[in-house]
This record gives C-alpha cells, structure tokens and sequence, in this order.
C-alpha cells in the first residue's frame, strides 16, 4: 500500500526535481561562473547596476505573467480540452508582452530617468524585449512541465544559458582584446561593433540575443496549436489567477526589494558599492536558490496532480520533511567550506560574505513556505497566498527601511531572513486550520537546530585548528550530520514499508 501510493509518488518528484535540478544547477553553476568574471572585470559600482536593473525585471516578468502559469496549471486538470486552456493562456500573455513592449521603448527616456539612468535609455528599450520575450516563452515552459517533458525543458533552458554565456565571453572577453589587437581576425569587426564605453550593457544586450533565441525554440508549441481564444474560460484563469500576482509581486518584494532600496537608503557615494557586494554575495547562496527552484519546478504540477490520491495529505507532509532535510544538508555544506566557496567572487567583494549564512537559511525557510502554500492553492484559495505574501512584504519594507540605514546590505540580509520566516509561521498556522496536513513539526526543528549546532561547533573548532585540518573536521562533520538523519529517519522508512 505504502509503495504504491506514497513512495513511487516520492520517487517521481525526485527523479523530475533532478532533471529540473540537472538543468538549472548546471544552468545556474555555467552562469554562476560569470560571477568572478563581472567581480573581477566590472567595479562594485557597475556590478550594482546589473544587481539593480535585474531587480526590476524580477518585478516585471511577474507582472507580465500574472500568474497564468500556475492558472493554466491548474485549468489544464479541470477542463477537458487542454489546447484551449493552452491557446487562451498564450494568447493573453502574447498580447499583454506587446502591449508592454510598445509602451516601454516609447517612453523609455521618461523611465531611465525615473531611476536615475538618463544617459542609458537603451537599458529600458533592451529590457523591455527581454521580459515580453521571456514572458512569452513562460507558457510554452509551462505546457512542458505539464505534459512532463522535463528532458526537453532542461534542454531549451540549458541552451539558453550556454547562448548567454556565450555572448558574455564574446563581449566582454574576446572583443576588448580583439579591439586593441591590430593582428586579431575580428578587429575590424570590433572597431564597428565593441564599444569600451558600453561596459555593463554588454551583459544586458548578451541577455537579449538569448530570450530571442530561447522564444524561437519554442515557436513550434506557439505557431502549431489551434489559436482559440475562449473569454469565458479567460475570465475564470484570470479571477484564479490575480491574487497569485499580488501573492508574486509581494512575494518578489521580500525576495528583491533590497537590492532596489539599497540605492535609495544609503548615502549616494557608498550605496552602489554596497549594492554591488551584497549582489555578489547574494550569488554565493545559489546553490541553495538552485535546489529551491529545481523543487519548485517539479513540485506544483506534482501536488496538483495528488489531489485526488488517497493519502495525499501525508504525502504532502513527508516532502516537507524531505526537503528541509536537503536544504540543510547544502545550508552546511556551503557553510562549513565557506572559505573555497567565497573564492567564487572577487576579492573586493569578499568583504560582505557574511551575509551568506542568514540568506541560506532565509532561503530554506522560503522553500519550506513554497511547501506550506500548496493548501491554498488546492482549495483554491488563493486570495490567502496574497495576504501572506502582503505582510511578508510589509514587513520586508518595513524591515529594510529600519536595518539598512543601520546596517548596510547586513540590514537587508536580517531583514529577509526575518520575514521568510514570519510567512512560514503563519501560513502555517492558517493552513492547518483551512487544509490540515499532518507536517512533522517538531521533527523539522530537530533537523534545522543540528545544523545549525553543527555550524556553531565548526566555527568554534576553527579558531583553533589550521586550516587543512579544520577542512577534514568540517568533513567529518558533514558525513556525521548526514549520517545521524538517516539514522534518526530510518526506523520509520522500516515501518511505512512494513505497513
């Protein structure tokens, strides 16, 4: 019985979080090698500039989106003719990205100087394309995840990456070289093309040319579909999926915010600087942001699925389980060679390292919410996923408004920390009330404080140890930690099989 309805389940999710997984974290580790090249070609200042620009469009894609990916999720079970919930979704979010798209490149000048780039108004102009362009391919992405053809999305996704990459080495690697070397094959070419006065844009344009190639994989899902578009079944998508957009935009606030208030909460000649460290030292927790999307992914098709199984509610509970376990085994792991991961950025950057630690857990804390939020979704409560996220990012402003000015970007760091944590606690609490699942409390608290015991005793060991041996220490440490919640977990595994 166990196997049959809890375990095959789990290992389904497993095996299409990893090739999730698969995509993103080698996506996201080929990108995260563009991290020591923007630290150690571009200042604190033009990093903050990409830190803040993407900030922006974290907001707008979800604006842009508006929560049909999870509204056609969802519609695609109930209604019978999946094309049509298909083609409806499509066509609202094609129109809507032109619409943005136009408006944007016509006042972009307005725009850039609205947030204080006023020599750069092909910034605007350059991101307006890249949020219509990505908006647009969403829907397509999400058709895959729900006819799990996971192995074709992590194939687009990938590609995608390696064409940014790829750019980002051509212009800001091989072209400044090519541009002073008379002798190079391509000088001629960079004379016309390479602009040393560009400088961060590069990594902007480099974007660009891969959001458009990414949407041209896609077009064969876009162009070969029956184009219907059923307002009624419009209607009920959007009233589904509204409060998900608030519940995104707020959910954004606390996630990005920081990086937008930085700028505007220190004084003018340190903000970008600090902007550009804590952007850079956000990086170094990607690994923890990798695995939570990869979950993400693979998770909400997978509990939409569920539903309707018998033992569902403990199915839901054990993936909770098992997914702090994961988080805080890469919480420690990060954590306890900290001194090889923070070699990732430069040197200049490494000085706001400090905020790796409270930005892992603060993102373990926001994978476990992830979990939490599938009550309100299943019961189609949505309106519930946006109050929670509202006073996540009240308290986030709130939070950033009295920490920054204080603390710097270790204001922010605190300040996210703290309000993942409020909105796991009280979704939590709300949930058990409207959609009971039988979580393992206390079992969880259990798993989170060894680690963080463990981090504790590390650090206190390495004041006293060199550090090769505090390397094979914080091994140990490691495989002990792994080893004892498998220990503790396998007694009841023995009796769920024996059920």
């Amino acid at each position: 019985m166990f196997k049959s309805k809890n375990l095959n389940p789990l290992k389904k999710l497993a095996s299409q979080t990893a090739i999730y997984g698969l995509s993103s974290i080698l996506g996201r580790l080929l990108n995260y090698l563009l991290v020591p090249l923007y630290t150690r070609v571009f200042s604190p200042e033009q990093y903050g500039v990409i830190t803040e620009m993407y900030a922006y469009v974290s907001f707008l894609i979800i604006i842009l989106t508006y929560g049909m990916e999870t509204a056609f999720f969802r519609f695609s079970q109930s209604q019978s003719n999946k094309d049509k919930v298909y083609s409806t979704s499509l066509i609202s979010i094609v129109s809507s990205s032109a619409i943005f798209i136009l408006l944007l490149s016509l006042f972009a000048n307005p725009v850039a100087n609205l947030i204080g780039y006023e020599s750069k108004s092909d910034y605007i102009i350059w991101f307006a394309w890249i949020i219509g362009l990505d908006a647009i391919s969403a829907i397509p992405f999400a058709r895959l995840r729900e006819q799990k053809k996971a192995k074709t999305f992590a194939a687009y996704r990938l590609l995608n990456i390696f064409v940014n990459i790829f750019f980002n080495l051509f212009f800001i690697v091989y072209l400044p070289k090519a541009y002073l070397d008379s002798n190079n094959a391509l000088h001629s070419l960079s004379q016309k093309i390479y602009s040393p006065q560009m400088g961060e844009g590069y990594v902007f344009i480099s974007n660009l040319i891969a959001s458009a190639f990414t949407l041209l994989l896609l077009m064969p899902s876009v162009i070969k579909i029956k184009w219907t578009f059923d307002a009624v079944l419009w209607k009920e998508m959007i009233r589904y999926a509204l409060p998900l957009l608030v519940a995104g935009l707020a959910g954004m606030t606390n996630e990005t915010i920081d990086r937008i208030l930085i700028k505007y909460l220190l004084p003018a000649d340190i903000s970008m600087v600090q902007l550009g460290i804590y952007g850079a030292c956000y990086k170094v927790s990607i690994l923890m942001s990798i695995f939570t999307q990869a979950f993400r992914f693979a998770a909400e098709p997978f509990f939409f699925a569920q539903e309707k199984e018998s033992g569902s509610g403990k199915l839901y509970a054990d993936v909770m389980k098992y997914f702090t376990i994961v988080g805080m085994i890469i919480f420690l792991g990060i954590m306890l060679f900290i001194d090889i991961v923070q070699q990732f950025v430069g040197a200049q950057y490494r000085v706001g390292i400090r905020v790796v630690p409270i930005l892992l857990l603060a993102n373990v804390f926001f994978g476990m919410f992830f979990n939490l939020s599938i009550w309100y979704k299943l019961s189609g409560k949505t309106q519930y996923g946006a109050v929670l996220s509202i006073f996540g990012a009240a308290l986030t402003i709130v939070l950033n408004i009295i920490l920054i000015p204080k603390m710097g970007y270790m204001g922010a760091a605190w300040a996210t920390l703290i309000c993942y944590l409020s909105m796991l606690v009280a979704s939590y609490i709300i949930g058990q009330k409207k959609y009971y699942i039988p979580y393992e409390i206390w079992n969880i608290l259990r798993i989170i404080l060894l680690a963080l015991m463990f981090y504790a005793l590390s650090a206190y060991i390495g004041e006293y140890v060199n550090q090769g041996l505090k390397y094979i220490i914080n091994t140990a440490i490691l495989i002990f930690y792994m080893a004892l919640l498998f220990f503790l977990e396998r007694p009841k595994k023995r009796n769920l099989a024996n059920a």
